[in-house]
């Protein structure tokens, strides 16, 4: 008698071997699971606590009032949507998503090409990609300086005022005005003007507001040259600082010790015309010479008065969204260039070398080749961009100045002006936090299944 037909006698039944590979199959599957679930419920710990759990209470805490106490609906977002600073909010975010992304997506990949034919190109692109390294707080801190209004701190500035000064003259005395009661009257346009005169007239122009170390280095006093008398036909006169260092000195008269003002824009004056112009010498003393019988008042135009140029408002309400979106330029220009400059190496060379052999030259080649094989790195830049220009915080809030923090504000500032910057509104700064993560949304998602496309 056989042993299976014993064992069958004895009723037991060997399990087949199929069965039991599979059980294990299933208990290997088990244990994966639960070691798999082990090593990410950190990461799902973390991910519930910072993102979840923020999202939705910020979502039910958008329709309470700002005490968080009473049930408000959709209040805060009918308040959201009818408040002009949040308008102006949304109104500069889509001035950044339009343009930021754009300029940067450009840039990148103008540079990422021509990098490709600089000899030291590696080092250009860590010159370029270094701003990456410096925190947005130090950028802003950099920028804010870079773009005062002072041309004695800010660089910008400092370089306008230099370029204007080489096209154009700056006035001589901005602080000087005319000793009043002693021959010379303000006009509307800020000049000063005597009262009639004839040729053969000898007049003296006292002047103040001048300290004595701003006067000019060939300055010489202007004792003699007042002494002298004008001829038949000459109208003569001497513009000097009514000051006498140490004290004394009679006012309206010119003692000895008293400097004449140097370069100063005289005019002769005729029935509201001007016949004669010169400039003081060194002495302070002019003359007008040949001149017919008649009478004539001496002028000392407004540019002699006119404050010296300080430069542009760079954080003036008109340009200070521009000025911080240069600053975002600055930092995010080598991460857009090396992201296309890495798509650009995995180019297909044939196509290139085919289409120069062809006579296509490089204009060409970069418009119908390069940047349609390019289309899939340039849209995940731009859309990558996007998304990080809708939650710019940083710049806005350092650089703008306080006077034009509302003009610079984007959604993201006024959702912390509103919630913890004087607005004490909660409610309303998480229904601003709400409209953000809406926009944002589809960018993500956009980006999130053209990268999944990509990878099958």
């Amino acid at each position: 008698m056989t042993s299976t037909t014993l064992a069958k006698k004895k009723g037991a039944s060997p399990p087949p071997p199929a069965a039991d590979a599979q059980r294990a199959r299933r208990r290997a599957r088990r244990r994966g699971r639960v070691i798999a679930l082990l090593f990410v419920f950190p990461a799902l710990l973390l991910l519930g606590a910072l993102v979840v759990y923020p999202v939705l209470f910020s979502i039910g805490r958008s329709l309470f009032d700002a005490s968080g106490t009473r049930f408000v609906g959709v209040d805060n977002y009918t308040e959201m949507f009818s408040n002009p600073a949040t308008l102006k909010a949304i109104r500069n975010t889509a001035i950044w998503v339009v343009v930021a992304p754009v300029l940067l997506t450009g840039l990148g990949l103008i540079l990422a090409v021509l990098v490709e034919k600089v000899r030291w190109a590696t080092a250009f692109k860590l010159l370029l990609f270094m701003p990456m390294a410096v925190s947005f707080l130090a950028a802003g801190i950099i920028f804010r300086l870079a773009y005062d209004e002072d041309p004695n701190k800010g660089v910008l500035n400092a370089m306008t005022v230099a370029v204007h000064d080489l096209f154009k003259d700056s006035s001589s005395y901005p602080a000087a005005r005319a000793r009043e009661g002693h021959g010379l009257d303000k006009g509307e346009d800020g000049s000063y003007a005597t009262a009639g005169l004839s040729p053969g007239d000898t007049v003296h122009l006292p002047m103040v507001g001048v300290p004595p170390k701003d006067l000019p280095g060939d300055a010489r006093p202007a004792y003699e040259a007042a002494g002298k008398k004008a001829a038949g036909d000459e109208l003569r006169g001497v513009v000097y600082l009514d000051f006498t260092p140490g004290g004394g000195g009679t006012q309206g008269e010119v003692d000895r010790n008293e400097s004449g003002l140097p370069g100063m824009k005289v005019e002769a004056v005729r029935d509201g015309k001007t016949v004669a112009s010169t400039t003081t010498a060194s002495d302070g003393s002019f003359s007008f010479t040949g001149l017919q019988a008649g009478s004539y008042q001496v002028k000392l135009p407004e540019s002699n008065f006119a404050p010296p140029f300080q430069g542009i408002s760079w954080l003036g309400p008109t340009l200070v969204t521009p000025m911080i979106i240069g600053a975002y330029l600055w930092i995010w220009t080598g991460f857009s260039m090396v992201l296309i400059g890495a798509g650009l190496s995995a180019l297909p060379r044939d196509a290139l070398e085919a289409a120069r052999i062809d006579g296509a030259n490089e204009w060409q080649i970069f418009r119908r080749i390069t940047v349609p094989l390019l289309a899939p790195v340039l849209t995940v830049v731009f859309v990558t961009l996007v998304i990080n220009v809708m939650k710019v915080f940083d710049l806005v809030y350092i650089i703008a100045p306080g006077p034009v923090q509302e003009d610079a504000t984007v959604l993201a500032t006024q959702m912390w002006l509103v919630s913890f910057g004087g607005g004490n509104n909660q409610g309303l700064g998480s229904a601003l936090g709400v409209l953000l993560l809406l926009l944002v949304i589809p960018a993500m998602v956009f980006n999130v299944r053209r990268f999944r496309r990509s990878q099958g």
